[in-house]
Parts: structure tokens; C-alpha cells; sequence
């Protein structure tokens, strides 16, 4: 389980094709701040993802919404997601724009907007871990989802802290390729939530 659920994750969340934008945002780094850069989105990825994982039921109910409502829109925000990576356009899709990327060169701080958010960590891995929490519902399931949260916080680190070379390897063609894949499989991540909601929504109101 741990390994799936990292892999679902890894898809949705993506680092790699967050790899030139870092690069655009920190022009004028040194080694060292691009480090303390990616070691600060770490912490607040790590910290954003495991408050929706713990808390995310809470939230639901205070809002009235039904777990079957949150796959279903969820779903189709994963699989419009994937649908921008399939075109090559990952900053797009995270609404990352001309604006964003001229206010994020004024700021001191990148680490947490919008490199943590709404970059890294966005609609699609908050629905994502919530519905799994919901989905894996014994404690040492969800110890291991925890696991799997600071895993891919660790992962997200070392690719920041390596996108200089990472993309000198890959390069733009590399990362795009990348990014398609990773496309395709966060649509099939969609479109299977999609159907669990909508399957479990018909199922409650033929029960009713």
C-alpha cells in the first residue's frame, strides 16, 4: 500500500515538471539559498498535506460535504490536471502565470507561495490524501500514508536541491516527456475517483 500511494501521489504532485519553474523563480540564487529554499517548501509541503490528510474529514463535515462529492470534484480537478501535463503545460494548470512569477521575484521567500502552494501542493494531492484517509480507515494504514506524505516531502527537496543538474540531464524535451506521462496517469487517478464516487453515490441513493 505504501508503495502505491506514494506513486499516486508522486503523479499528482509531479516535482520534476516543477523543476524549470523553480529554476525561472530563482535566477539569482546561490547553491546554498536554492537549498534553504527547498528545504523551507519541504517542510511546508510536508506540514500543508498532512493537516488536509489529518484534518480533512473535519472539514467535511463542517462544510456538510459528503466524501462521494469530494471523489467526484476531486476527480475531475486531478484529471483536468493531468489533461494540462498531457499538453505540456504544468505551470498552467497550477495557476501559475506572468503575474505570480513577477511577484515571486519581489519576494524574499518563495519557499511557501507559490512554490509550496499552489505548486506542489494544490486541489488535486489535498483531495487526493483526504479521500484516503477516509478510504484506508485502520491507524497503521493511515501511519503509513503519513509515511508516504513525509517520503514525498523528502523527494520534493532533492529535486529542488538538484534541478540545476536534473535539468541540465533531462533538459526541457526530458522534463516535458516526463510530464506527459505523468499526465496520463494523473487522468486515469481522475477518472477512477470519479467513478468510485459516482458508483458509491448510486449505490447510497438505491439503498435509500
Amino acid at each position: 500500500m505504501f508503495l502505491s500511494a506514494l506513486i499516486s501521489l508522486f503523479s499528482v504532485v509531479n516535482p520534476l515538471g516543477a523543476i524549470p519553474v523553480f529554476l525561472a523563480m530563482t535566477p539569482d540564487y546561490t547553491a546554498g539559498e536554492r537549498a534553504r529554499t527547498a528545504f523551507h517548501t519541504m517542510l511546508y509541503f510536508i506540514a500543508i498535506l498532512l493537516a488536509f490528510f489529518l484534518g480533512g474529514s473535519l472539514i467535511l463535515n463542517f462544510f456538510g460535504l459528503s466524501l462521494n462529492a469530494l471523489r467526484i470534484a476531486g476527480g475531475l480537478v486531478i484529471m483536468s490536471s493531468g489533461y494540462a501535463l498531457l499538453q505540456g503545460k504544468f505551470a498552467q494548470s497550477r495557476a501559475i502565470n506572468d503575474k505570480v512569477r513577477a511577484e515571486a521575484a519581489e519576494k524574499e521567500d518563495i519557499s511557501f507561495t507559490p512554490l509550496c502552494m499552489p505548486l506542489l501542493s494544490g486541489p488535486g494531492s489535498i483531495s487526493l490524501l483526504i479521500g484516503m484517509y477516509s478510504e484506508f480507515p485502520a491507524w497503521m494504514e493511515r501511519l503509513q500514508i503519513v509515511g508516504v506524505i513525509v517520503a514525498m516531502g523528502v523527494i520534493v527537496f532533492l529535486i529542488l536541491r538538484g534541478a540545476p543538474s536534473l535539468f541540465k540531464v533531462l533538459g526541457v524535451a526530458g522534463l516535458k516527456a516526463i510530464s506527459r506521462i505523468m499526465g496520463f496517469l494523473v487522468m486515469a487517478i481522475g477518472i477512477q475517483y470519479i467513478i468510485t464516487g459516482g458508483v458509491n453515490l448510486v449505490n447510497q441513493l438505491n439503498a435509500l
